[in-house]
């Protein structure tokens, strides 16, 4: 497989490094299963000289070369701030790479991002009806701006329509395993053991609720009322009166800003703290499950286990 990597003055390191490692470790190892498949890669990009976040100097190839790949990789820009982000993929400094991925994806190729990167690809518009992810603590950013996308930013990692999404960061390591499992599960298992690659099949476990509310006025005044009656019955009603604003409201801009519905920003922020208490106390989960509303213990510990993927053991023990 012919595999185009874009990379741009100020990408991820660590997220080009990733696919880069990955595939080429699966290149290595794939000596050792039964006619193993390869990835000949190549780093791409607008100008001869392109300065990495951390300041290293590469040399790409053209973005023409990419005309005859397989799969082209979009890396996410290193370290920014929504606000930074969104400058980025709509100027004009980003403009070659997007046009590269609207005409690749004209073509019929496959695309994959990461982290900051989808919204490159969202702002070329090949995500429009589109289930994809990105990094938990950017998606108000990318719901406000395109809210034609159908975005999930629970998932570590989702394929729709020829295009794979990835989220976080270090979702790049994901991402490259996915491309890899897409040609041999068996392969992509092994690498996984080779270089000690825990698999993370969702984004949930790491999310902090506090983080996405604060994108709203009416949604952090929500999550600051939640939090001063996590042991009590939380009525929405309530809770709209008690932030000035009608149930109706609340429902639409929790929604907009989270993509969830207040009852599970509700849950969520149980759930966050109850594995804090976990972590941190030897409350019995009996009091635990008082201290965050729920009377039955075995409730939590349901909720706990659909939301980490971890039992209240495991929890415990970290």
């Amino acid at each position: 497989m012919q595999v185009a990597v874009v990379v741009y003055d100020g990408v991820f390191d660590s997220g080009l490094a990733a696919v880069l490692d990955v595939l080429d470790n699966a290149n290595a190892l794939g000596e050792q299963i039964h006619e193993p498949p390869t990835w000949t890669v190549t780093m791409v990009g607008a100008t001869s000289q392109v300065r990495t976040g951390a300041g290293l100097v590469i040399a790409p190839e053209p973005l023409e070369h990419a005309r005859t790949a397989d799969l082209l990789v979009v890396p996410a820009l290193a370290g920014s701030s929504p606000e930074a982000l969104l400058d980025h993929v709509s100027g004009d400094v980003s403009l070659p790479v997007r046009d590269l991925i609207a005409r690749t994806h004209a073509r019929g190729t496959a695309i994959a991002s990461a982290c900051g990167g989808t919204f490159l690809l969202a702002e070329a518009g090949i995500l429009d009806g589109v289930r994809a992810t990105t990094t938990w603590w950017l998606s108000p950013s990318f719901r406000a701006r395109y809210p034609q996308v159908d975005l999930d930013h629970s998932q570590m990692v989702i394929t729709c329509g020829g295009i794979t999404t990835a989220g976080a960061a270090f979702g790049h390591v994901d991402l490259a395993l996915a491309i890899v499992r897409a040609s041999s599960p068996a392969l992509a298992d092994l690498v996984a053991r080779y270089l000690v690659i825990d698999e993370r099949p969702a984004q949930s476990a790491y999310t902090i609720p506090s983080a996405l509310a604060q994108s709203n006025p009416t949604v952090a005044a929500f999550e600051r009322w939640i939090r001063a009656h996590l042991d009590q019955t939380i009525s929405l009603p309530d809770a709209a009166k008690a932030i000035g604003v009608s149930e109706r409201t609340l429902q639409r801009c929790v929604q907009r800003a989270i993509g969830t519905s207040p009852i599970r920003f509700v849950q969520d922020l149980r759930v966050e703290r109850a594995a804090h208490l976990l972590r941190t106390t030897d409350l019995s989960l009996n009091t635990i499950s008082r201290k965050v509303g729920y009377e039955h213990p075995n409730t939590l510990r349901l909720l706990l286990r659909d939301r980490t993927g971890k039992t209240t053991s495991a929890l415990r023990n970290r």
